[in-house]
Formats: C-alpha cells, sequence, structure tokens
C-alpha cells in the first residue's frame, strides 16, 4: 500500500509541474484505472491498491503511522543509542514532550521543515509530528514501536 501511495504521490507532483510521466508509473496508472473501468475493482481507491481491512484505519492514518514509527525509530537509534527498550522509549518521550511545548507550535505552521534540523533529533521529531498520526505518545506504545 505504501507504495501506492509514493506512485500518487509523485503522479501528483510530476502533474502540478507539467512533467511527463516514467513508462512504469504511466504502465502502473493505465492498469489500476482500467481495472476500475472494467470493474476488476469495487473503488478507484481499491484499484490504485489503496485497501482498508474491515474496521481498520483509514489507509492515510495508517501511511502517517507508518511514517511516524519509523521516524521515532531513527531517533532512537541516533539520539538514545545503548539504552534498553524503555530507556529509549523514556528518552524519545521526554524529546518529544519537550518539541511537542516549544519548537511544534511554530513548526507546524510550516510545510517545510526547517534546514537547521537536518542531521539533529528534531528532524526525527519534526517528521513524526508532521506525520499525522498522533504524537506525542505515551512510553507504552513508544516501548511496542521501539521493540524487537
Amino acid at each position: 500500500m505504501l507504495r501506492s501511495i509514493e506512485n500518487i504521490r509523485e503522479i501528483a507532483a510530476r502533474c502540478r509541474a507539467h512533467q511527463p510521466l516514467p513508462a512504469e508509473l504511466s504502465d502502473w496508472l493505465a492498469t489500476s484505472l482500467q481495472d476500475f473501468l472494467e470493474h476488476r475493482s469495487r473503488s478507484v481507491t481499491e484499484a490504485l491498491g489503496i485497501r482498508n481491512p474491515r474496521g481498520g484505519v483509514p489507509w492515510w492514518l495508517e501511511a502517517g503511522m507508518r511514517t511516524r514509527d519509523a521516524a521515532l525509530r531513527r531517533l532512537a537509534a541516533d539520539h538514545c543509542a545503548g539504552k534498553s527498550v524503555s530507556g529509549r522509549a523514556a528518552g524519545v518521550r521526554q524529546l518529544a514532550l519537550r518539541y511537542a511545548a516549544s519548537r511544534w507550535r511554530h513548526d507546524q505552521l510550516h510545510p517545510a521543515m526547517p534546514d537547521s534540523y537536518a542531521g539533529t533529533a528534531y528532524e526525527w521529531l519534526w517528521r513524526a509530528f508532521k506525520s499525522g498520526a498522533a504524537m506525542p505518545l505515551c512510553e507504552r506504545q513508544l516501548r511496542k514501536i521501539l521493540g524487537p
């Protein structure tokens, strides 16, 4: 599903920039739309490979959660290395709470990450918060995300 979302984002960006699509993206889009038009899929989203499991979270929230979780794992690896899962979870939570109370209030108003955040803990915090998934998380949830 994430690959489908990446394809759609790339197609949208290329269309906005009036750029041609690479052959593989063009073929993927044509096949997906043809599946919908020939009733092999019940909806356009299903034809594009975006499915919501019954009773599950919507595709856009699942994608946001995956993005958030990847950013939190990277944050823990870069800034809490050498600690236990509980120690990493506590460290990430503390960083996230501080970020939420200070910088995020201003950062959320801007569509792009500040250049000065690149390579710092703020980069991964910004990505996690910008994902659209719930942030900050409790230590229990963080232990699940950061665990083995």
